[in-house]
């Protein structure tokens, strides 16, 4: 008698799940895919109006709550204060695309404060409530291509989303004896409200595309699966890793 291995679930029911920068583009997905697969998601950003208006579209017990995650006080005080995630979705994030030389300090701290600082200091507090709880679970942070090789005028983003893929790696070894697993997620150009006006360049949109060998930009939906998939009990023995999701970008 042959004894079938058994497909692991894709569902979150009973999971908690955390979501910033989620009243648009890739958060907006993201939650939306949780809240599927029946977490309870919360959705946060630093205005409610737009997760307000994105926790009631999503339903399923989506919840909206106002975070600046720039302000590390009021992150280690959001997460004290609520019952410990399963899942967090790290994905807030910035860009300043300009030449290297043309690149100010204030450039700088705007992309590198978000992107780094205070991903990090997001992710610290989340597994500090997991581990005074010993809640296990995973963390999830929304990288890039660009932190895997370098790109024109990305000097700035690519410097950061390199941080983070290191970042991951060592949060992985640090979380391993409690349980709770870190990865990255890599997506390519991803058209969202904050990327379509520079697809309005025909110029820039081909220069994309031809790097884009599946020969597409990117849309949020692209990432949903790749985001429950490393939510759930599917990726139990992944962690420290990328996913990259880049139509082939990086495989030449």
């Amino acid at each position: 008698m042959i004894v079938l291995p058994r497909t692991p679930s894709f569902r979150l029911d009973g999971k908690r799940a955390i979501v910033t920068g989620a009243g648009r583009g890739i958060g907006l997905a993201a939650a939306a895919a949780l809240a599927e697969a029946r977490a309870a998601v919360t959705l946060v950003a630093r205005s409610t109006a737009e997760v307000e208006q994105a926790a009631d579209a999503i339903g399923n017990g989506a919840q909206a709550a106002k975070l600046d995650v720039s302000d590390t006080a009021a992150v280690a005080a959001f997460f004290a204060d609520r019952e410990p995630f399963h899942v967090l979705v790290n994905n807030a994030g910035t860009n300043r695309p300009k030449a290297m030389w043309e690149v100010t300090e204030a450039d700088y701290d705007a992309v590198l404060d978000l992107n780094v600082k205070a991903a990090f200091f997001v992710a610290q507090a989340c597994v500090r409530r997991m581990i005074e709880t010993g809640t296990q679970g995973s963390l999830i942070h929304m990288g890039s291509q660009m932190g895997h090789v370098g790109g024109l005028n990305r000097s700035l983003y690519c410097a950061s989303k390199w941080a983070l893929e290191g970042m991951n790696k060592a949060f992985a070894l640090d979380l391993a004896r409690h349980g709770i697993r870190s990865n990255t997620i890599a997506p390519t150009f991803i058209e969202t409200p904050l990327t379509r006006p520079m697809f309005e360049d025909a110029a820039f949109k081909a220069s994309v595309l031809q790097k884009i060998k599946l020969g597409r930009i990117g849309t949020p939906e692209d990432l949903m699966g790749t985001v429950l998939f490393l939510a759930g009990d599917a990726s139990s023995l992944m962690t420290g890793s990328s996913l990259v999701v880049d139509g082939g970008w990086t495989a030449e």
